[in-house]
């Protein structure tokens, strides 16, 4: 039986708006697993990444509970969160958000720095281990303007992993890349996933859903499909993409 990493209780998300309220997340109930590629998707404005954002504690969900590692981190300290985060939460968005006055290796290394989690000899040495494995490290004294959008991706990838987060958080990772690069960084993610990484991403393209061990589709801030599949394997991609279409059309996708 799987182990939850992360459990969802009740979790609703709301703002004011002209004197009423507008809900975004709508008493989402569900656990993510420990080993598994969950991929939410859902049409534009689904809540997608509000959910994304009140799971890690990125945002505060208006009412319900997250509960890791037996808390709530919806009722937890700023200060608790943040440290969470820092501590066992990873991070890649669409927008790299790397240091622009940093080299690609530095970007890496001071996110192990502030960790403390290593020496930072052990640090130095972690992180020439991926900037060889994201494929960079002939790369690594560059700064992030001085190379392309899916080599900063990659460096982004190798911060985002370099403290061994439990669970690494993706929004619409591949979203600014072009095919080839997105599938160069979807493939990474699915090698890390295979060496045990749990991952959470939000996307609405096809393309990386079909790197999912699971999906979930969300419609009006609620969960109304859900979807599990073994392992991803090039030689059955094209099966994969036409079983995943079939089920995206049975929610009118």
């Amino acid at each position: 039986m799987k182990k939850a990493i992360l459990s969802a209780k009740g979790l609703c998300k709301s703002f004011a708006h002209n004197g009423g309220q507008i809900h975004i997340l709508s008493h989402i109930d569900f656990d993510l697993y420990e080993g598994d590629f969950t991929v939410i998707m859902g049409s534009s404005g689904s809540g997608k990444s509000t959910l994304l954002y009140a799971l890690s504690g990125m945002d505060r969900a208006t009412s319900g509970e997250v509960i890791y590692n037996g808390r709530d981190i919806v009722k937890i300290k700023e200060k608790e969160i943040a440290k969470l985060r820092h501590t066992d939460f990873g991070f890649i968005f669409q927008q790299m958000h790397l240091v622009s006055n940093l080299s690609l290796f530095e970007n890496i290394a001071v996110s192990g720095y502030l960790n403390k989690k290593r020496s930072s000899q052990e640090t130095k040495k972690r992180t020439e281990e991926l900037l060889s494995q994201m494929s960079i490290d002939h790369i690594k004294s560059h700064l992030p303007s001085q190379v392309s959008g899916g080599e900063q991706q990659r460096c982004a990838i190798a911060r985002a992993v370099i403290n061994d987060p439990k669970l690494l958080f993706a929004d619409e990772p591949t979203g600014a890349l072009n095919r080839k690069n997105s599938e160069d960084v979807l493939s990474l993610l699915t090698e890390l996933n295979r060496a045990g990484q749990s991952i959470l991403m939000v996307t609405h393209d096809i393309r990386a859903a079909l790197r999912a061990t699971r999906l979930l589709y969300l419609e009006d801030g609620k969960i109304i499909g859900e979807m599990n599949l073994p392992e991803y394997s090039p030689e059955e991609e094209q099966s994969r993409e036409t079983q995943i279409n079939s089920w995206l059309s049975s929610l009118k996708w």
